[in-house]
This record gives C-alpha cells, structure tokens and sequence, in this order.
C-alpha cells in the first residue's frame, strides 16, 4: 500500500502514547502516609520487595470502631510491586522513597526499570534516571513498557497528581522508525508536546546516515498531529529538504490514505513534466484504490487509476485503467497530431475452496494496439515489444448429476498490435456431459470392444466478432456480429489386440447451426460473380471415422555393473491410424459462368459452391479423404555409475527425448498424396536444466523450375530422399553462481507488472524499475547479520545468467538461408554486498544488430536504494536514475530523473 511522504511524523505520536500513558494510572506514594511520625530508622527500611499498600506500622491501633469522616479515595487500584539490587530506602524526613541499583516497579500493566528511582511524596512526583559504573559510563537507563509500547528515556519526572510529565532523551521505536527527542511533555490525556524531535527508519539508531528533525510537535491522541519546521539530515549535514508546517489527522487502520508525491523530468517533444503524482485511498481493509497522474509542459497528459482487493478464502484480483492524451508538436503546425490511447487490465482469482463446484476468472489486457509503443511512462523495453493483447473473462460450473454436466461460459479477446486486428467472442458457451458406458458391467472393469463403447455429448455457441482499433466498441462493432451453434457426439471404443496392441476406434457426428449463409450467382450486366448475404437460420451435418493402433517395444544394452555407462535402453512407441471423411455434396450447388480467360463469351463454366462457404464455421468438405498416417516416438536413456559411492542404484540419464517422427499418406488424393515427414525432439545437454529442441520438415517431392512442388518424387528428379524445407532450433538456459555449488538456483518468470502488460515474465529484454528496485530484496546473503564485518571486495562474486537461442531455416522455394538467428541474454554480477551491475542484450546474426539493450546499475545505500538502468540505442532508447528510502513507510520520500524514448513516426 502507498504511504506518504510526511506521514513518517504520525509516527512521532505513537511514541507519545506510550510516554504518556505509562503513568496514567495514580501511582502507590500516597500508601506512604502510614508511616508514623515516631517511626525510627530501622522501621523507615522497608524490606525489599514489600507492597507498600500493605505497610502498616504494628504500634498505631484502631480506637474507633466506626469514623464518621468519609475517607480518602484511594489512589491505587491495583497492587504495587517494587524491587533494587543494592537498597530500597524511605527517607521520612524528606519523605522519599529511594530505589537503587536494578530498581523496578510494576503496577497493573506498567512496569518501570531504571538504575535510580525516587518517589516523592510532598510534589506528588516520580523520577526516575540511570546510573553512572565505575568507569562512568551512563548505565541502566530508565525502560517504561506498558502494554505493547517501550519507551527508553534518559530519565523521566512524573505528576502523579496532575497527571503531567516531563520525559528526557526518549528513544523507541514505532513501526519501522527509530525516534529520539530531547523533551517530551505530557500536558493530560489528550495533549503532549514534544520538542527537537529526531526520528529515522535506519537501522543504526546511535548513528543513522540520515534522520528527520522536527523542532516542535504537539499531538493529540487518535486525533491529529501538528509540527512546526521538519528538515532532514543526511550524516549530520542538513539538505534544503523541508516543510514549513504539518497537518495530519490520526488513523487507527493500518492503511493510510494520502498524497503521492510526482516525480520530475523533462521530455525532448513534450517538454517537461511531473510523473506518477496523485492520491492514494485506503477505503477498507478489503479494497484500495490509487489515482495518479501526468503532465506535460506541452499540453498532453495521463490519467491512471488502479485498484486491489482480497478477501481471505474468497477471491483476490486487481484493475489497471490507464488513458493518455498525446500531442505532438504546436498547434497550427503541420504537424500537430492529438492521440488518444488507452489500457484496460483486469486479473481476478477465486479460491478454489469458496466453491468447489463453481469458478470465476479473469484475465483482461485490451486496449489501444498502440498505447505500449507510444506511452511516455513505460520503463521498461519488454512492454513496448508487446504483439499481442489477450484477454479471457470464464465462468464455470459443474452440476453433480449423473453423468455430471459441466457450463463455462467465457469471453475471450485477442488483439494484434502490428495489424490492430481485433477477434473477439462475446461470449461463448460450452456445455459437456459426462461419458456413458451404454454396455458396462455393473460392477468390476470394463472388457473388450463393447464394454468399452462410451460417447458423450458437447455443444457450443459463440458470438464472434472481428473488428479493428477504429472500430472497437462501436455500433458497427457489434452489427458485424456473427453466431453459431456447434453440437457433437463422439463414439469411442478401445481394446487390447494379442495382449500387446492398442486398439482404438472412434466416430463423431457433428450437426452446425448459423444464422447467416452466402448465395452466388453470375450477374451479366456487372461481368462478375456477385455473393448475396442471406440471414435466417440454417444448418448441415458431418460425420468421419477414425482408428488407430499401437505398442510400445523395449531394447536394452548391457555393458556390465564396472562400466562407467552400465546400460542403454532405447524405447520406441510406433502407432498407425486411419482416417475416413466422406464428401457432403448435398451443400454444394453450381451455376454458369463464361470462361476466366474470355469474361464476355457465353455461358458455359459450370461454378460449383456452398452456402456455407464463407460462414461462421466454413464449408463441408465434397471431396472424400481416406488417409493413413504413421508415428513413431524414441527415447534413448543410459544408466551410470553414480559418482556418489553411499549410491545404491545408478543414475539414470538421457540422451535423447521425444523423438518423433510423423507423415501421412492420402489414398484418394489425386497428387501428392504423401504429405512431409515432420521430426521433432529433444536433445538433453545438461540434465533438468538445458535441453535443445529442433524441429525439421522434409519433403518428399521434387520442384518445378518455377519452384512449386510437383507429383514426382525428389530422388526420382535427380535428388536426395527428402529435401529439407524448415527448419528450427531453440533453447533457454538460466544458470548462477549456485549452479555450480552445493545449491542449484532455478529462475522462473515472476508475475510483475511487464507480465501483465503481456510480455515476456523473464527479464532478457531488461527489467523495469521496481523489479531493480527490489535486488536487494532478493539478494544472496540477505539473512546475514548486518553487523557483521563484510570483506572490502566480494572475492566469491555471486552472478546468474540467462540465455535463450532461436534459429530458423527456410528451403520452400530454394531459398536456402536462414530465415531468423538470434541470442539474447541477461545477467547480474554482484561486485560487492551492496553494488549490482546487469545487462540485457543479444545479437540478432541474420541482420548484424543488437536486439533491445538494457544496461543497470543498483547500489544499496544502507536506507536508501540507487538505481539506474540504460537502454543506449534502438527505437526505445531512453535512461532512468531512481534514489529513494527503502523503508515502506516513506517509499514516497524518493528523487527519480528519466529521459523517455523519443516518439518516431
């Protein structure tokens, strides 16, 4: 949650509660009238320990059964304990009880230690101070706890009458603050004023690197806080950082409603600005909200607002609603241009057990296809890559019947940036029931071909809508709107063949529902094929056949239990499947039409189409296709020699993973019916941590000289078996310093902010300025004893490195080259305990040219954090220098400077 700069000083009064409320109970002097006056000497010691409400001199009898005088009220209410190492001693003459030495007093939930304390009974007061050793050294200074609140002056005096007190050189700590002031003065229960007040969230309290220093404060408890001048003081020396006066109301509640401070810069076209100004509510403990703000010199501006909610067991989310007014240029100018861009994200979780049986999600990121690109405050280059927008909105819910049914109900949104393409469905409905085993046994496992017979049922329906940026949200948006209804009924059996095969057989029957279809016809006057839209409900059915069979087979090489590799095992899983679609010609009709190459001549070409073609789920096919296809998937693994000797059993590794290989043949096709030989796989370097996965296309048949495939086999035109059309290769490693000690360090993309946005969740375009911001956080060693002495250079420099690889080869038309070719990297070195250097770049090879470069730099400065990242060239090439207090508290008190990319056209 955001808190405010100078909502530090409401901190000041939390210290004031507690020095003023230890002696808000009446303290136990008056229990001291007692004594006598001819008590002697020896009686005036009392015993350590005693309660003094319990002190009543042996020699005073009570002469009076009954005393007509009302007596006294009594200013205790509760027993008084009390206790010192060296004496416990009443002086009668001055009428003071003196403490010495480990003194402590307790009193209902007040407990008092101090090296001296001295209770006065004729001003009513108690004092209480630290003593000086033998080598004068001020020890045993006064501690005041009372309920959770510690408070530790140099010494403190006390009317327990008036209920005032004065408190010198109070320390404690509230929160995340260390507070010092020279006079606290407590006025009643309502009031206390505290003066030179030196407060600060650095950890070494005797001497802070920077404190706050209020000259005057008064505070009223649960009410307001007042301050005259506030300044602060980095090691000592003041900075013209400050506020003449200071108004604040007291909050109870843990979130704190106030204002975000801006942050300054300047821009090369909009001139300069303040950033991320605005106001933060803290409405409830459920839900915030958090309003911000930009400005430009120029005229243009940005408005944000964002909101997170919880509820515990219930659900959580948050929204991002973001609009910015760009202007480019002067008006009157030819060049002046206003845009407007905008960003909607919406991300909501439900707790899985507020309801079993039904579930509400969303994902939302849509907006201007632009708004990544052209935005003045986006710091981070991953964002401003971003090509797609998605977005999902679901809901769920599952009927415990039998068989059980299951809803989902879901919009969905996808946006290309580059294109501003927009395809939505608002929204779609799916409907499963569950399976039924018409010919199952009552009881105990399903056997053979007709035990095993199972269809279910599933329908859907969607509203499907393609727009454009221009378009979205608009009338006509949703008058191009089309709809349709899918159901399915898919009849599946499985069995086993000669104990060893796999056999399965399937068929699905499919009847599609649209409310709209295109009519064709061959207008004479305009010479050309004209497509007529024709609404009302219509529908066509389809139906195919399926079956395929497999095993898997196993061959092991043994090469003996001393050998380093003891064995190879090689598994290989072949299947072959056949498909049946047959032609639905009773969708199709035909008209006529000249000839292409004569569009003024008769008549005579016969033009087949459907009604369907075109529509919401396309065409029937009218041609029958009966293909047969084949696959085969390898895996080669070894078994090793462990090199821990304690090892029972060897290790086992691999060496080649999921190979697999894949073509098809189509009997009625009148050419080309042997379709590319797809292999795909994946090559183990380093186990569980980097793997190269490569893909390849071989094709079959030969080319043309015009570079189009022909129904003549390569090898049989003079070439090799296959000729190799595509190919692809790709791998990510992440690695570190742990990688190669006793610990490994996997790093996984984390859910921020650039996520969201919809880029990568690793940081190999760079990071952005919380993600810097937070290495310390994260930092190796961050447990470590802060006090400890750190090596004046970090010898065992600790570092991690991330690296992702992708080539492409494209050989289609004898082009011959490779298509893509890039490395990107990311890494931080972490030099010292408290300095980090990072890069983000990579070298696309095909062109020659970096990929998207960030540099960084983060230094921790004990309370504070310095930050900068720099992207140096490219599109985006822009700086930003961050120095702020570390402490949540004053997360706002902070000095950023930035140089956003320059717009380009």
């Amino acid at each position: 949650m955001q808190t405010k700069i100078l909502s530090a000083l409401l901190v000041l009064g939390l210290g004031l509660i507690s020095c003023g409320s230890v002696w808000s109970q009446e303290l136990p002097v008056s229990s001291l009238n007692t004594i006598p006056a001819d008590t002697t000497e020896t009686d005036r010691l009392l015993p350590k320990g005693t309660l003094l409400s319990e002190q009543k001199p042996e020699s005073v009898q009570d002469t009076t059964a009954k005393d007509s005088i009302r007596a006294p009220r009594e200013s205790l209410t509760d027993i008084v304990k009390y206790s010192a190492t060296d004496y416990s001693r009443f002086n009668r003459r001055e009428n003071k009880l003196y403490l010495y030495n480990e003194a402590e007093v307790n009193y209902t939930d007040i407990n008092i230690k101090a090296g001296q304390i001295v209770v006065d009974n004729t001003s009513n007061t108690v004092f209480a101070k630290g003593i000086v050793d033998s080598t004068g050294a001020y020890t045993q200074g006064p501690v005041f706890v009372q309920g959770p609140n510690t408070v530790e002056p140099d010494s403190i005096k006390y009317n327990f009458k008036t209920e005032k007190a004065l408190i010198y050189g109070s320390r404690t700590q509230q929160q995340e603050f260390y507070i010092r002031n020279e006079v606290s003065k407590r006025v009643n229960d309502s009031v206390v004023f505290m003066k030179n007040v030196r407060f600060t969230t650095s950890e070494n309290e005797d001497d802070p690197e920077y404190y706050f220093y209020a000259r005057k404060v008064k505070f009223v408890p649960g009410k307001k806080i007042v301050t005259g001048l506030v300044n602060m003081f980095v090691y000592d020396v003041p900075i013209p950082l400050g506020v003449p006066f200071a108004y604040f109301p007291m909050e109870k509640e843990t979130s704190v409603s106030g204002f975000i401070l801006p942050s300054p810069g300047e821009n090369r076209e909009r001139g300069y600005f303040l950033q991320n100004g605005g106001y933060y509510f803290a409405i409830n403990d459920y839900v915030d909200l958090t309003l911000q703000g930009d400005y430009y010199t120029n005229g243009s501006y940005a408005l944000r607002g964002s909101s997170s909610y919880r509820k515990r067991y219930k659900f959580s989310g948050n929204v991002n609603i973001r609009f910015e007014r760009l202007l480019a240029s002067e008006r009157g100018l030819p060049d002046f241009s206003e845009t407007n861009t905008y960003n909607i994200q919406w991300s909501h979780s439900q707790d899985t057990k507020s309801s079993p049986n039904s579930r509400f999600s969303a994902s939302v990121n849509l907006g201007s296809s632009n708004y990544f690109r052209q935005s003045t405050n986006i710091d981070n280059v991953a964002s401003r890559l971003t090509n797609t927008l998605s977005s999902s909105v679901s809901y769920s819910k599952t009927f415990q019947t039998v068989p059980d049914v299951n809803l989902a109900l879901t919009a969905r949104h996808s946006q290309n940036t580059q294109t501003q393409q927009i395809n939505m469905t608002l929204p779609s409905l799916q409907v499963n029931v569950g399976r039924i085993y018409p010919f199952a046994p009552k009881s105990g496992t399903k056997k053979g071909i007709f035990q095993n017979i199972n269809f279910n049922y599933s329908g859907s329906g969607e509203n499907r809508i393609q727009t454009t940026d221009s378009l979205f949200f608009t009338p006509q948006m949703f008058r191009d709107a089309e709809l349709g209804v899918r159901h399915s009924i898919p009849i599946t059996t499985n069995f086993k063949l000669f104990d060893y095969l796999s056999v399965s057989a399937s068929t699905n029957f499919q009847e599609s529902w649209v409310f709209e279809t295109i009519n064709q016809r061959y207008d004479v006057d305009e010479q050309a094929i004209v497509r007529d839209t024709v609404g009302g409900f219509d529908r066509f059915n389809t139906y195919n056949f399926s079956t395929s069979i497999g095993t898997t087979l196993y061959g092991q090489f043994n090469f003996g239990d001393d050998k380093k590799i003891q064995a190879i095992r090689h598994t290989v899983k072949p299947s072959v499947s056949f498909n049946y679609n047959p032609a639905f010609d009773q969708y199709y009709e035909t008209f006529l039409a000249p000839e292409l190459d004569d569009p003024n001549g008769p008549l005579t070409r016969e033009v087949t189409y459907s009604r369907f073609q075109g529509g919401f789920y396309g065409a029937p096919s009218n041609f029958q296709s009966s293909g047969i296809s084949f696959n085969v998937n390898n895996t080669i693994e070894a078994k090793v020699r462990d090199k821990d000797s304690t090892a029972l059993e060897p290790k086992k590794i691999d060496l080649l993973s999921n190979l697999a290989i894949s073509t098809n043949y189509n009997f009625l096709a009148d050419s080309l019916k042997l379709s590319p030989v797809n292999v795909r796989g994946t090559i183990p370097i380093i186990q569980s941590k980097l793997s190269v996965n490569f893909n390849m296309t071989l094709d079959p048949y030969a080319l043309n000289n015009n570079n189009r495939r022909i129904d003549k086999l390569n090898i049989a035109n003079g070439g090799s078996l296959f000729r190799l059309t595509n190919a692809s290769a790709n791998f990510g490693y992440s690695f570190s310093s742990k990688t190669f000690g006793k610990e490994n360090d996997d790093v996984e993309g984390e859910d921020t902010q650039t996520a969201r946005n919809g880029a990568r969740r690793d940081d190999i375009f760079g990071e952005d300025s919380r993600q810097l911001q937070n290495k310390f956080n994260d930092a190796e060693g961050a447990d470590e004893d802060p006090q400890e002495n750190q090596e004046l250079y970090n010898y065992k420099i600790p570092w991690n490195l991330r690296v992702n690889y992708n080539v492409n080869y494209g050989n289609t038309q004898r082009q011959n080259r490779i298509t893509s070719h890039a490395i990107n990297f990311s890494g931080d070195v972490e030099l010292g305990e408290k300095w980090f250097v990072g890069a983000s770049s990579g070298i696309d090879v095909t062109t020659g040219k970096f990929t998207p470069t960030q540099l960084r730099f983060a230094r921790d400065l004990e309370s504070f954090n310095m930050t900068f990242a720099w992207t140096p060239f490219g599109t985006f090439s822009s700086w930003n220098f961050f120095i702020g207090i570390k402490s949540n508290v004053l997360s706002d008190l902070k000095y950023e400077q930035r140089r956003t990319p320059d717009q380009r056209l």
